[in-house]
């Protein structure tokens, strides 16, 4: 899933100070998950905003709506009766869902209310880990479901580097050393000859920005190859 952190909020004042009526727009899949822009945290934010504009003596209006996605247009089409009464739209979504957000109005400002981190993983309450840079260049099948363009400090294909020492990593001591991590997995598998042969280069063309992809399911005869 993706995961993102709610911006401090001396800056979210910052950014909606201009204007008097903002309605926050929250998402509720990824960012609900790891407890960032769902509906309980819009609510929470849209009180924090309410309790500063009143200390702060301004007059300024904060009304919620959390939709499902923001990143699927048919959710978007929701609020489109409500968007016009508003000066601004604070969202509370990811990077692409506040882009598309802003795609689909763009006659009012979009503010994004969260940074977005990475994709990633729950490893226990409250605590997520990145497990993928979404390179476009899949090679787990390699390296035991084990990613070493994430997992690995350097993003080394061909590992381990000569600065693993005892399992960890020279960038960080308390790091596992992905490559031994990966070694570890395919011994277990019985698969070490997976790590005899030599990683072919990296493809950069997939990962070219931005990025698309047409499933060919949905795609015209003449498009397709």
């Amino acid at each position: 899933m993706i995961v993102a952190e709610r911006k401090p909020i001396s800056k979210i004042v910052e950014m909606v100070a201009a204007y008097e009526k903002v309605l926050l727009v929250g998402c509720g899949t990824c960012v609900a998950v790891c407890l960032a822009g769902g509906e309980k945290e819009v609510q929470i934010l849209a009180q924090e905003l309410r309790l500063k504009a009143r200390s702060d003596g301004r007059k300024q209006t904060f009304d919620e709506v959390t939709l499902t996605r923001q990143c699927d247009k048919e959710y978007l089409e929701l609020i489109a009766t409500r968007v016009k009464d508003y000066d601004a739209l604070l969202s509370t979504a990811c990077g692409a869902g506040v882009q598309f957000l802003a795609e689909r109005y763009d006659s009012v400002r979009v503010l994004p209310a969260l940074d977005t981190r990475f994709i990633g993983v729950a490893l226990g309450a409250g605590e997520w880990q990145q497990r993928c840079i979404a390179c476009a260049d899949c090679v787990l099948d390699q390296t035991g479901g084990i990613c070493p363009k994430t997992m690995c400090a350097k993003g080394l294909v061909n590992g381990p580097c000569g600065g693993t020492n005892h399992g960890k990593c020279e960038v960080n001591p308390e790091t596992d050393c992905a490559w031994t991590l990966i070694y570890n997995r395919l011994k277990k598998l019985d698969r070490l000859d997976l790590m005899r042969g030599v990683a072919p280069l990296k493809r950069f063309k997939p990962s070219v920005h931005p990025a698309r992809f047409h499933h060919m399911a949905y795609k015209r005869f003449d498009e397709t190859d």
